[in-house]
């Protein structure tokens, strides 16, 4: 399987666009690693790199991100045993680390070695990192669904479905201390749609309440308050950030201001 990754990006000439794809290969097999023992039993995928991997986001993404549905099959520390183990077998030099002190419960993979064989580093020992993090008290209200998904490998995933998604793309604007670049280009892209995508509304509630104060921030006025946090945004800032993760660098252009607030119209 290693081979198949060097295989995948020989010949890219952007190296930027090669690492994408090679990162997006090893999340293709971690993903497939949770599948094989089950976690996603207690798992739902969530974040942009769902986005991408459900729904077609133009976009790479670095980490993977899940919510904790089910306690009771929970094994984090065994689980990032079991990638460890299969990126092993595939080839690879992985190390992994497991952090579950804070709510947020935080796995790292790292790969040493593969940035130096693909030709993305002259440094021998450099190593590719993959963040997991999973959400043990998420707000409530998600829906969830489960599809079978092919994305390098083929396994099943449980996911939020897409306005479960969209909600928890809003609370990270919303609520957000800084700007990300990625997550207003997410935004274009769910309003974007036909016809544009909705929030869960009753998923947003429940996490701008967890994080804001119960009460304080009415999730119905998602749009009121998007537009307030988009008149302190330094768009080219955004776009410097989110145009190496873009599968065509080109679409950022369309990424202003005006036509954010446009799409932001209720229909």
């Amino acid at each position: 399987m290693k081979e198949r990754a060097i295989a995948l990006i020989a010949g890219l000439p952007d190296p930027g666009q090669a690492l994408n794809r090679l990162r997006e290969y090893l999340q293709g097999l971690i993903l497939a690693s949770l599948h094989d023992c089950e976690a996603f039993r207690s798992l739902a995928f969530v974040g942009g790199t769902a986005l991408r991997v459900l729904y077609g986001l133009p976009r790479f993404s670095e980490d993977l991100d899940f919510s904790l549905e089910n306690q009771k099959d929970y094994e984090g520390k065994e689980w990032m045993g079991k990638i460890k183990r299969d990126l092993t077998l595939a080839g690879f030099l992985p190390e992994v680390r497991w952090n579950e002190v804070k709510t947020m419960h935080v796995g790292w993979v790292r790969l040493r070695g593969i940035l130096h064989e693909t030709g993305l580093s002259v440094h021998p020992e450099q190593k590719l990192g993959i963040k997991l993090e999973i959400d043990t008290r998420p707000p409530l209200g998600a829906h969830c669904e489960r599809r079978i998904v092919t994305h390098y490998r083929t396994f099943l995933l449980r996911h939020y479905d897409m306005p479960s998604l969209l909600a928890g793309k809003l609370h990270a604007i919303i609520s957000r201390r800084y700007t990300k670049g990625r997550d207003w280009y997410d935004l274009f892209w769910y309003r974007s749609r036909r016809p544009p995508a909705e929030p869960n509304l009753k998923l947003l509630q429940n996490a701008l309440d967890q994080t804001q104060g119960r009460g304080k921030l009415n999730a119905r006025r998602w749009r009121e308050l998007v537009r307030a946090r988009i008149s302190d945004l330094d768009f080219q800032t955004i776009l410097a950030e989110v145009r190496p993760f873009l599968e065509r660098p080109g679409d950022s252009a369309i990424l202003t201001e005006e036509n954010l607030v446009t799409l932001l119209e209720d229909h």
